[in-house]
């Protein structure tokens, strides 16, 4: 094989204009494939917010994803389940939603609760002689505790505080859910509802994945929260001895 030593031929226009071109495509299509898997979204600036510290904005951001959380989970397990809708008396599994998006965006207690509240209403709905719509029993009753855990409140701002321990029985409490929902059987021998499946060449474990969302959440909010009052000490601490050791000296 003979080798080349002279110098390389002169890259021409043309070639440089077809490099140039195979480039930008090569890019582009590295940038739709990214584009598909979502970017961060950025919510604009209200007035509201200069009321609220970073910890107030991170347990209000918390929250309205955790209760969007629950309404996805809502609709995966109506899915499965399309008979506890037609429980509900709604037209469509749509409208059952819709109804219950209402009434956890207005804290209005679920009917087929009984008027029970937070951990009491979430273990009537786990309950295997519960006949109504456990989806939306389930789902409501568990959005009232995550409410309930923050005092209440779906929005906090400067004049509120949080309950680090309360956060961290929220997540507990969410956990033990899961597993009721999953080990628990009705007069028939039957799951409470069908949510994951592992059996079968199709593993469906998008249920896991959202619970896991919102237990996550919780307890990193839970430990960020103590955090606060305990950097609060050192850095009291800190200015304690700052003002009276770390003071410049005179150089004159």
């Amino acid at each position: 094989m003979r080798e080349f030593r002279g110098p390389l031929p002169p890259f021409s226009p043309f070639a440089h204009f077809v490099f140039v071109l195979a480039a930008l495509a090569l890019a582009g299509c590295g940038s739709s494939v990214l584009g598909t898997r979502g970017e961060t979204q950025v919510a604009p600036l209200r007035p509201t917010e200069l009321a609220q510290s970073d910890v107030n904005r991170m347990a209000t951001l918390g929250m309205r994803d955790n209760l969007d959380s629950l309404l996805r989970i809502a609709d995966k397990l109506y899915r499965r389940n399309p008979a506890e809708w037609r429980r509900s008396g709604a037209s469509s599994r749509e409208a059952a939603l819709s109804e219950l998006r209402q009434a956890i965006d207005s804290a209005t207690p679920w009917p087929e609760l009984q008027g029970k509240r937070d951990i009491a209403a979430l273990s009537l709905a786990l309950s295997p002689d519960f006949t109504g719509d456990r989806v939306a029993a389930f789902v409501a009753a568990s959005a009232d505790m995550l409410v309930t855990a923050h005092g209440g409140k779906t929005t906090l701002y400067l004049i509120d505080s949080l309950d680090a321990q309360h956060l961290y029985n929220a997540a507990r409490n969410i956990e033990i859910a899961v597993w009721l929902l999953s080990s628990r059987r009705n007069a028939a021998g039957q799951a409470l509802l069908l949510a994951d499946d592992i059996s079968g060449l199709d593993r469906n474990l998008s249920f896991e994945r959202e619970f896991g969302k919102v237990i996550g959440r919780l307890d990193l909010l839970a430990e960020v929260v103590t955090e606060k009052y305990r950097r609060a000490v050192i850095t009291y601490v800190q200015n304690l001895a700052g003002g009276t050791f770390l003071q410049f000296l005179p150089v004159r």
